[in-house]
């Protein structure tokens, strides 16, 4: 099986409540909150040893990208991040100093974003390190921007550059908090996920999520300097644009939103946020079927698969 599988299998017929207004199947879960126009965003993912770092990587880093992924999913539902758990799991010789450090990098992140660490658990893990942390933060009444919302006729855009994030980005990337909101705020994106496994995949969840189609093109999807690099000095052997397609950990923003405004949300993006780039690659289109449109023609990206734990 593969991640989505097992994903489908493990959350099919959760119980849920009064209180949920989008339970297992999002990018963060969010709850009712009584009395309150908001509602309650709900985030926990964990980096392994062996897995998402080394032993070798900077433990600031370890500690910083910890809490990264947590914020790129809130910011990926227009969400403001609030308090954090987090929870470790040691092995039998954990070093005082790589501990004290990791919690540095984790710490100087959430000093930046507002987010209070409130609490966690230790463990003994015999083997593998790993770092665990759980999120909280708010969105609107409807739980915020879901993967669900693209409507055909919809520009599909994309935030930042892809691809090649192994030459280190995925260690010190940043989270989309600022520009997630400025973006909700001013023009409330229909469809919103963030890139962690990959364009290809990703886009393909977004999809499915709403039930659509997409027209991609290929010339205008952001491929970053290092996917470039690694391909030119040969220590990958993907082309720029299918490390851009498939490399994942880029945790940039893809959304969807009404194409009268695509021209407006560049020109104001740019002013906003001009050290990062915002590229409008394709449209929504009815269907299914995800199509894109290459040097040597039009192809499918249903073949096309990012990152996989199970694969």
């Amino acid at each position: 099986m593969n991640e989505r599988e097992i994903i489908e299998i493990l959350t099919a017929d959760l119980p849920t409540n009064e209180n949920t207004v989008i339970g297992a199947g999002d990018d963060c879960a969010a709850v009712r909150l009584p009395a309150s126009e908001e509602t309650l965003l709900l985030k926990t993912d964990a980096v392994v040893e062996g897995v998402h770092f080394t032993r070798n990587d900077s433990p600031q880093h370890i500690g910083r990208k910890a809490l990264a992924r947590c914020l790129s999913d809130v910011a990926s539902m227009g969400g403001r991040p609030d308090s954090a758990l987090v929870s470790l799991g040691l092995p039998s010789n954990g070093e005082d100093a790589f501990l004290r450090e990791v919690y540095w990098g984790l710490r100087c992140l959430a000093e930046k974003f507002g987010v209070a660490v409130v609490g966690g658990e230790t463990t003994r893990c015999p083997g593998a390190f790993f770092l665990s942390v759980t999120l909280t933060g708010y969105a609107d009444s409807q739980g915020g921007v879901r993967r669900s919302g693209a409507r055909v006729g919809d520009a599909i855009f994309v935030s930042g550059r892809l691809g090649g994030s192994r030459s280190g980005r995925h260690l010190n990337f940043e989270p989309r908090v600022n520009e997630a909101l400025w973006l909700t705020k001013h023009f409330r994106p229909h469809a919103m996920i963030d890139v962690s496994d990959g364009l290809a995949s990703d886009l393909k969840i977004l999809l499915r999520a709403s039930e659509v189609g997409a027209w991609i093109d290929g010339a205008f999807i952001p491929v970053s300097g290092e996917a470039k690099r690694r391909f030119r000095d040969r220590v990958s052997e993907k082309p720029p644009l299918l490390a851009a397609l498939t490399d994942g950990e880029d945790f940039e923003l893809l959304f969807t939103l009404a194409p009268e405004i695509a021209v407006a949300v560049k020109d104001d993006w740019q002013a906003q946020f001009p050290k990062t780039p915002l590229s409008l690659i394709g449209r929504v289109e009815s269907g299914s079927q995800l199509r894109w449109k290459r040097s040597n023609g039009v192809g499918s990206l249903e073949a096309l698969h990012g990152y996989d734990h199970f694969q």
